[in-house]
């Protein structure tokens, strides 16, 4: 049996790489591409599989720009899984501290460093194009002088030494990551659920949506609102929804189908927020 193909913004040894490893198992097939929607692309065209993507931080907030891409693409969410994101310091074997001049990696992972980075004002910070490139652009051009900011992962596939170990400014730092399938697969014991739905633009109408789940007993972990292109004052609005029993949630999605509009049930599927 071949393996399962699963597309990723960035390239190998990537958290999004990482993510897929601890969802799928390491015995998977990465389709590395440059952006998300080229991931979005590699499950429609079928050459992925399966789609990882990042959502949401703990630090960072929504990917906003995401929840556009599972509005226009409408793939089915079959799952989710968090990582820890951890911070390492990564460069050359034999390369030491006071060789470094430069420090390179992915913007946002540069900012989760910067208490770090500013104990040594002395270090130039580029900006990469994703912690993973950066890593393996040292280990291509043989840069003794330069340091990335990347997982282990990272180190252990592009032989690099780690110089200084978990960096980040907050320890509590997870990142949630949707698994996307072109399929409407149904997932035995589901237990969470992502929907999308709009309301009328009146006092309350929003409430009476929320109640429903609420009477049953239904938990609202996220709501994420996104305004519809060229409609002034009218918003998509996303919920995960969690429950224990399956029978409430069926009767929460009838309550909410009287209050909405365009109510689409995204994904179904296993809750997994384990670390």
């Amino acid at each position: 049996m071949s393996n399962k193909r699963i597309a990723i913004q960035g390239i190998k040894a990537s958290f999004h790489e990482e993510a897929a490893f601890k969802y799928f198992g390491k015995e998977i097939d990465t389709i590395e591409c440059d952006t998300f929607k080229g991931t979005c692309d590699a499950l429609r065209e079928g050459s992925a599989d399966f789609t990882v993507m990042a959502i949401e931080n703990s630090i960072a907030g929504s990917i906003l720009p995401n929840y556009n891409l599972l509005r226009d693409y409408r793939f089915h969410i079959i799952g989710e899984v968090y990582l820890h994101i951890q911070m390492n310091l990564l460069a050359l074997p034999g390369v030491s501290f006071k060789d470094l001049r430069v420090v390179e990696s992915h913007p946002i992972a540069l900012r989760q460093v910067t208490d770090f980075l500013e104990d040594f004002p002395h270090l130039q910070i580029i900006e990469g194009t994703d912690t993973a490139a950066s890593a393996k652009r040292i280990k291509d051009e043989q840069l003794r002088d330069t340091a990335a900011v990347a997982n282990t992962l990272a180190a252990e596939t592009y032989g690099l030494h780690i110089l200084e170990r978990r960096i980040e400014s907050n320890k509590k730092n997870y990142t949630r990551f949707l698994i996307l399938n072109d399929k409407d697969v149904q997932i035995e014991k589901a237990n969470k659920a992502s929907l999308s739905f709009q309301t009328g633009n009146q006092v309350g109408a929003l409430y009476k949506v929320l109640q429903c789940f609420a009477e049953q007993g239904v938990n609202l972990s996220k709501i994420q609102s996104m305004p519809l292109l060229g409609r002034r004052n009218e918003y998509d609005f996303y919920v995960d929804v969690e429950w224990k029993k399956q029978s409430d949630y069926d009767a929460a999605i009838r309550k909410a189908l009287k209050y909405t509009v365009n109510f689409t049930i995204m994904g179904e599927y296993q809750k997994n927020d384990k670390v």
